[in-house]
């Protein structure tokens, strides 16, 4: 295979991450001065109550909006961050702004009812009152149901119990939730209709949000299947349980996916048609075909095995960060533990300098794609070690792991394995003082 070498970030270079990550803050930070500065000029309420509540519904418009940036999937943003990064931001965001709402509510019904000529007006009686007499209100009391909904079955405990399959169904309400909230804001936000340039910088921020939305989750991933046409070439066995899929198309030489990314992949057969999957690719693009290895986990990754050749495809992606571009060291440390050697396997193919592969499984019968790895490590000049075993006592301690690589600290060091084995991996890795931005990992995280 024909792949294009990545040498490291000079040192002197900005890394990726942290542009981007500076340029998401620097974006909020700004987007909520403005808001503050159009609130200001607005006026403020004789009421202190309602001058809180109305900034805070300020807040809660500018982060939904931020969170729809968030979920969109840009290109640019995920393959600097990472959608597993991107999506905890996501979560963190949304319970803000489930907090920054219910003070909304909460503010402006005390505010109302405390200035209300009627005395015997309480909270409730004015929050049912307000619903029932002023534009808007009723919309923006559904879309606060709403995301009260989605911010339940969000909680970690709620999200153990819920199929995936579920939570995603009721987390598209969401987008309900943010068109009725935006009609209110438009109907009844004083801050909106304060002054033309006011109003010009909602409807460009909401435009731009729904845009960067509709371009990410929608627009691009079609046109990328139009114009590549995916279909599978062949799927070959590589033990009882897992299995490689070929993948071909038209123009994949222009399909910009990099080693160590993943594609959510729909298999437009009869019965998974409707189902899209993550899978990494297992082998760098060379610009004719993609190939994925998956472990059958479940009934999706289990019917890989009966593909047909033929059988077309449609790919969303790629997406991921665990890419080369993100290397600060000219040598590497590649590590991996069961089916997760898929994308290590394809940063071996791409990458160079010198390179140590330490491969953990249980047993040399489970160890995926070992040959290849072998035949890669030789052809690069890399050092392989298969490191097998129980997973107590743990093989990668920091001293076992300190004796395979004496200059484990100079390295840039990339993980993929099952959450257990990572999270033991990281806890060693601090203990052998691996500076972080050395430490390249991510997880399986889809949000919206």
């Amino acid at each position: 295979m024909t792949t294009v070498q990545s040498p490291p970030v000079p040192p002197t270079a900005a890394r990726p991450k942290i542009v981007a990550r500076t340029g998401l803050y620097a974006l909020l930070a700004a987007n909520a001065a403005v808001v503050t500065l159009f609130a200001v000029q607005a006026g403020f309420a004789s009421n202190a109550l309602v001058v809180v509540g109305r900034f805070a519904g300020l807040y809660a418009a500018l982060l939904m909006a931020f969170q729809l940036l968030l979920v969109a999937r840009l290109p640019w943003l995920d393959r600097r961050i990472g959608m597993d990064r991107l999506t905890n931001w996501h979560r963190w965001t949304g319970f803000g702004l489930l907090w920054t709402l219910v003070a909304h509510v909460v503010f402006i019904t005390f505010g109302y009812a405390d200035a209300s000529a009627d005395s015997s007006m309480n909270p409730v009686s004015e929050l049912v009152d307000l619903a029932e007499t002023v534009e808007g209100v009723l919309r923006a009391t559904v879309a606060m149901a709403l995301i009260l909904v989605i911010g339940g079955v969000s909680a970690r405990w709620a999200r153990r119990r819920l199929a995936y399959e579920t939570w995603h169904f009721i987390h598209l309400y969401t987008y309900v939730a943010v068109v009725l909230a935006f009609t209110h804001q438009v109907a009844v936000g004083t801050t909106f209709t304060a002054s033309p340039a006011a109003t010009a910088y909602w409807y460009t921020l909401w435009i731009a949000a729904g845009a960067a939305l509709f371009t990410g989750r929608l627009a691009l991933p079609l046109w990328r299947n139009l114009r590549h046409q995916l279909r599978v070439e062949a799927v070959v066995p590589e033990s009882d349980n897992v299995v490689s899929v070929y993948i071909t198309g038209r123009d994949l030489d222009r399909l910009p996916a990099r080693a160590g990314q993943f594609f959510l992949w729909r298999f437009l057969t009869k019965d998974r048609w409707w189902q899209a999957n993550p899978f990494s690719l297992s082998a760098a693009p060379d610009g004719t075909r993609l190939r994925l290895t998956a472990k059958a986990a479940g009934e999706g990754s289990a019917s890989l095995r009966h593909l047909r050749p033929g059988t077309r495809v449609f790919a969303e992606g790629p997406y991921g960060a665990f890419t080369a571009m993100h290397r600060t060291r000219p040598e590497s440390l590649l590590i991996a533990g069961g089916v997760g050697v898929t994308p290590i396997r394809a940063l071996l193919e791409e990458i160079d300098g010198h390179a140590v592969v330490v491969y953990r499984v249980a047993g040399e019968r489970d160890a995926v794609l070992y040959d290849e790895l072998r035949e890669l490590a030789l052809a690069k000049g890399a050092e392989l070690h298969l490191v097998t075993g129980p997973p107590v006592p743990d093989r990668l301690a920091p001293r076992e792991l300190a004796a395979l690589v004496p200059d484990i600290t100079e390295r840039d060091v990339f993980l993929c394995g099952p959450p257990p084995m990572m999270n033991a991996v990281l806890a060693t890795l601090r203990e052998l003082g691996v500076p972080r931005p050395q430490i390249h990992f991510e997880r399986f995280s889809l949000a919206g």
